[in-house]
C-alpha cells in the first residue's frame, strides 16, 4: 500500500509546495517567547501583537524572508554595577516567525505600551474563469 501525501495525492495537483510549507513551519523552532496574539481586524486583515516588555524600537529587527515575517529582538546588557536580589524579568535575545501566504502582504509595525503591534493585508483573491478550447487531434 502506497501512503499518499499531499503533493502526491492524484487530485490536488501543484500542491507540493505546500507540504514543503507545512515542513518548513514546523521547523521555525519557536519556543514560545514572546507571547503573541493574532488577531482578525476584517475580511481581509490581521494583526500580530507581540508582548516585548523591556525592549525598545532600536532593539528590535523586522524583516520578511522568502514569504516569511520574522521578529528578531535583542537587549544590550545594562546590568554592570546591578545586583539583582530576584530576576524575573526575561530578557533575552529571541527570534518569532510567521509563514505569510501568497497575497499576504506586511503593512505598518507600531511600538505600543510593551506591544509590538505588526499589521498584515490580504489581497482579495480575483475570480478567474478561463475556457479552454478543444482542438481536433
Amino acid at each position: 500500500m502506497t501512503k499518499l501525501t499531499l503533493g502526491t495525492h492524484p487530485y490536488l495537483l501543484g500542491f507540493d509546495q505546500l507540504e514543503r510549507l507545512v515542513e518548513r513551519t514546523a521547523k521555525t523552532g519557536n519556543d514560545g517567547y514572546p507571547p503573541y496574539n493574532i488577531e482578525q481586524t476584517s475580511e481581509n486583515s490581521y494583526r500580530i501583537t507581540l508582548a516585548l516588555a523591556g525592549f525598545s524600537q532600536s532593539d528590535l529587527q523586522i524583516t520578511v524572508e522568502d514569504r516569511q515575517l520574522v521578529i528578531r529582538g535583542r537587549q544590550g546588557d545594562d546590568t554592570e554595577g546591578r545586583v539583582f536580589l530576584h530576576r524575573g524579568i526575561a530578557a533575552r535575545q529571541f527570534q518569532r516567525s510567521f509563514v505569510l501566504a501568497e497575497g499576504v502582504d506586511v503593512g505598518e509595525a507600531i511600538m505600543e505600551n510593551g506591544l509590538l503591534h505588526i499589521d498584515l493585508t490580504r489581497a482579495a483573491p480575483e475570480k478567474i474563469v478561463q475556457t479552454i478550447e478543444i482542438r481536433n487531434g
